[in-house]
């Protein structure tokens, strides 16, 4: 049985007073950031949200409190991170979690990767 393709994720609860700088962080380092309530993935993007925000919450019975009103966000990995089907290198994990603990007071997250069904970035096509 062969696995759907995938996407392998992130998912990070991200203050919304600093989403839009992580983002920017991220995207330089092409790891793409993809807001739950909006991804192409769900079909009823703020439900989903909603319902993974609360499981993320609920996980940490508590501790993670101060972000029930945080963005969950995916955080996807670009296509220099990929060597075709091979899995994710261990530096890009790396880099990864580099970028999160830089904003550690602003974000909340598990160092460790899901999978959904395949993100596309749109690229803005090159002049000929």
């Amino acid at each position: 049985m062969l696995r759907e393709p995938h996407e392998n994720v992130a998912t990070v609860l991200v203050d919304p007073a600093v989403l839009r700088e992580l983002e920017l962080d991220l995207v330089a380092l092409d790891l793409w950031v993809w807001p739950v309530a909006t991804a192409p993935v769900y079909v009823d993007g703020p439900r989903a949200a909603f319902q993974l925000r609360r499981r993320m919450l609920e996980a940490r019975r508590g501790a993670w409190d101060l972000a029930a009103d945080w963005v969950p966000v995916l955080v996807s990995f670009g296509d220099t991170w990929r060597t075709g089907d091979e899995p994710l290198p261990w530096a890009a994990h790396a880099a990864l979690w580099d970028a999160l603990a830089r904003h550690a007071a602003h974000v909340r997250h598990r160092r460790a990767l899901g999978g959904v069904p395949r993100l596309s970035v749109l690229r803005e096509r090159e002049a000929r």
